[in-house]
Order: C-alpha cells, then sequence, then structure tokens
C-alpha cells in the first residue's frame, strides 16, 4: 500500500509540474473516482490511502507490540506491575475510547452514504467509502485491545509470585 500511496503523491506532483488538471476521462463512473480522474481527485487519494494505511495497520501494530509507547515511568516497573498498568489502561482508555469511535464512525459512515456525500472541489466520489474504515479499524482496536486484556489477565493468574516468562509485556 505505501507503494501505491507513493506513485499517487508522485503522478500528483508531475501532473502539477506539467500543469495538468484532469488526468482521464471515461463514460461509465466507477465507485471512488466517479467518471474522471483529476489532479483534485488525485489529492484526495493520498489521504484516502494514508487513512487506510493508519486505521488498519494500527491493530497490527498494536498487537505485536510495534505500537508508540512513553515509557519514561514504566522502565522501572517490575514485569508485574507493567502487565497491570498495560491492563487497566487498555480497560479504561482503550477500549472505551475504540469502542465510543466505533459507534459514532459507524453513523458517521452511514450518513455519508445516504447523503451520497462527494468532494465538493470535483475530487473524489462516494466518501463513505473511505469513511468505512474508522468503524473497521476501531473494531479491528477493540479486538487487539480486549485479546491482550485476556492475554494479560492469563499471564497475571497463571504467575502469581509476580514473576513472567517473557520478561515484560508478553507477546
Amino acid at each position: 500500500m505505501i507503494f501505491i500511496l507513493v506513485f499517487v503523491v508522485l503522478t500528483a506532483v508531475i501532473g502539477a509540474q506539467f500543469g495538468l488538471s484532469e488526468l482521464a476521462h471515461w463514460e461509465n463512473p466507477i465507485p471512488l473516482f466517479g467518471n474522471h480522474l483529476s489532479m483534485t481527485s488525485i489529492g484526495e487519494l493520498q489521504w484516502h490511502i494514508f487513512a487506510l494505511l493508519v486505521m488498519l495497520s494500527g491493530a497490527y501494530a498494536f498487537k505485536e507490540d510495534r505500537h508508540v509507547r512513553v515509557d519514561v515511568w514504566s522502565a522501572r516497573f517490575s514485569d508485574r506491575t507493567r502487565l497491570i498498568v498495560d491492563l487497566l489502561g487498555d480497560l479504561f482508555l482503550l477500549i472505551p475510547f475504540f469502542a465510543l469511535l466505533a459507534w459514532y464512525s459507524w453513523a458517521f459512515m452511514l450518513m455519508a452514504y445516504e447523503f451520497g456525500e462527494q468532494s465538493n472541489a470535483g475530487g473524489l466520489v462516494d466518501r463513505y467509502l473511505v469513511k468505512t474504515v474508522l468503524p473497521l479499524g476501531s473494531v479491528l482496536m477493540l479486538g487487539a485491545g480486549v485479546g491482550r486484556v485476556l492475554r494479560n489477565l492469563g499471564v497475571l493468574l497463571s504467575h502469581p509470585s509476580g514473576k513472567t516468562t517473557t520478561g515484560g509485556s508478553p507477546q
């Protein structure tokens, strides 16, 4: 997907350099593009692809523990304390946040679909397609969060002495 994003950005830069406004036109509408491909739609396609990358890869990065963390205090914590902090953070911050985001973004996406929302500047049509990624990515993060809560609970309950075999957050 990154290569597609790079290609779209290069197309936008080259098209702008040559002063192109419309790159292609066709008879039958294509979902998301409508019946033409303009520089405006190329510009909007960049942020659509970026939204796909961020929302769909977040759960994977979280599951693999590759997400951004600020471990200023937790670096000094024991493994057990770190697991408890992760568990509480997931239960009281991550899961409620993504549950609310999934709930409200679903209504947001449905409204875009019902009204046939599209770009005001003559760019991409069918804006609901990219807005579908918000509830989908939120549900994926919810699943990853619930999975980590269950995994951390399992580790805490199976190692009551405080020693874990993983040396930190379980993988």
